[in-house]
């Protein structure tokens, strides 16, 4: 919102409409040239806020993408082992079936 500078009747009046609107002028002048200036400012440091942000941002991504990757490798290392247990022990169980079984087969051939 653009303020203009006003000054009284008594100071146009002491020193003359010219020299009060130069000064009005000059005023204005050097309140648009801060607001730009300030403008620039805030723009820059925006551009770098968001640049710092979005380097946060990939870091943190990577980061989380290297906890997933970690969790990943733990859960198929573990789903491995388990693999391995369970077909050691169906063997186990199915050799001593088998051997139960034919245990049982030769006794009642044997009656």
């Amino acid at each position: 919102m653009a303020v203009t500078a006003k000054l009284s009747r008594k100071f146009y009046e002491t020193f003359g409409d010219e020299i009060a609107n130069e000064l009005v002028e000059w005023f204005n002048q050097v309140d648009a040239t801060y607001r730009t200036d300030l403008r620039e400012l805030n723009e820059l440091n925006f551009a770098r806020f968001d640049a710092k942000l979005e380097q946060r941002v990939a870091e943190l991504d990577a980061k989380w993408e290297r906890r997933i990757a970690e969790l990943r490798r733990d859960v198929d290392a573990g789903l491995h082992q388990l693999k391995a247990e369970l077909v050691r022990w169906m063997f186990l169980f199915w050799a001593g079936t088998t051997f139960t079984v034919l245990g049982v087969m030769i006794a009642l051939m044997r009656i």
